[in-house]
Order: C-alpha cells, then structure tokens, then sequence
C-alpha cells in the first residue's frame, strides 16, 4: 500500500511542480507496480490537475503554467493508457465534448484552458478550433457522435452563433442527442436560457464540473 501512495503523490506532484519527466518516470513506475491505470489518472494526475486549477481560480498561477501542467499530464496519460484497448479507454471516458469558439470568433484562450481542464478531467475532447462555422459544429457532433457541443463566444457580436447551433439542431431533429454548453465573457445564464442551451459556464473549472452533470443526464 505503502509504495502505491507514493506513485501516486508522485504523479501528482510532476503536475503541480509542471515536471514532465517527473511525471512519465511515474507513470511507468505504476505500471510497474501493477496500479490500475484509471486509479493512476485519477488519484494521482487529476488530483495534480484539480490542485492547478484551483490556483488559476484563484489568481495563483496563469495560463502559461496550466499549459505546462497540461503537457506533464497528458505524458503520463499517454503512458498509462498505452497498455489499455480502446474498449476500456471507451469505458474510463468521462464523456465527448466538441469545443471550439464560435463563428466569426478568433479567440481561444479561454477555450484552450478549458480543453486543459475537461481532458484532464477524464472528457475526450475533439477541439475545432476557432471561427468554427455552424454548420460544421453540428456535422462534426454527429460525425464524433458526441455527447456534449461546447461553445465559446468572446464578443457580443458572436454570440449569435450559439443560438443558431442549437437552432440547426432542431431543425435537424436531432437537438435531443446532444448537451449544449456554453460560455465567454459577454455569455450569461439568461442567454443560455433564452437560447435554449443546456448549461453555462463561467469558469473552465465551473464548464468541468457542469459537462459532469450534463452526461449523467444524457447517460440516465
């Protein structure tokens, strides 16, 4: 028990300390140690994550180190998983979400930290980009079959285009098969309401913790 603690501490604090090397020499050494690699992500790198994250709530540490946070993770992730089928990675998913920032919308800062935080929380992420037309939002969502489309919007001029993907969804009949997120500065509660969205969220941590939400409703 004792030499599991201590990889999993170890994983965690690559992350926090944005120690890549750190964190794939872990990564192997649970492997080794017969660790399940789910246990590993999560009670070791997402622990490291969710500690990141809230210090970017709090003002603490900026995007840079996220970022960095981020690469630590994913190549411990990468390790872990590289003995698992995609049966069971299928099965340790949180959940699909396709993200990008909305027609007509060139930024993605916001939307960068909050693909940090959904993928090191367990989603998959299909990331489109930006300036992402409608029309291809929702033949993407089809194609991924995912389970949630999350949408950002940086200036009030776009945010339209929120309103318009869950109008195509309608007008396709297939609104029901899909969770609508969706968030940006000049985005609100009442916008999402109005527009017929499922869920906003102001903060990366905050669009994780409702993407949780969403896909236990979908999953029933």
């Amino acid at each position: 028990m004792e030499e599991k603690q201590k990889i999993l501490e170890k994983l965690k604090t690559a992350v926090e300390e944005l120690e890549t090397e750190m964190a794939e020499e872990a990564a192997k050494e649970a492997l080794a140690a017969g660790i399940d690699p789910i246990t590993a992500i999560n009670d070791g790198l997402a622990a490291g994550m969710q500690t990141m994250s809230d210090l970017f709530d709090e003002g603490e540490v900026f995007v840079p180190q996220l970022v960095v946070a981020a690469d630590a993770f994913e190549a411990a992730v990468a390790i872990l998983t590289s003995s698992m089928s995609e049966e069971d990675k299928a099965k340790s998913s949180k959940g699909k979400v396709l993200l990008h920032t909305v027609q007509g919308d060139i930024h993605d800062i916001g939307k960068n930290i909050v693909k940090t935080m959904m993928s090191a929380s367990g989603f998959e992420v299909i990331d489109l980009g930006r300036d992402v037309a409608v029309e291809e939002v929702v033949a993407k969502a089809k194609e991924y079959k995912v389970d949630i489309i999350a949408g950002a919007a940086l200036m009030t001029t776009t945010m339209p285009a929120q309103r318009d993907i869950v109008s195509l969804l309608k007008e396709e009949g297939i609104r029901d098969q899909f969770k609508c997120m969706f968030g940006g500065a000049p985005v609100s509660d009442e916008w999402v309401e109005k527009i017929g969205g499922d869920a906003y969220a102001e903060t990366a941590s905050e669009a994780v913790e409702k993407a949780k939400i969403l896909v236990a409703e979908l999953r029933g």
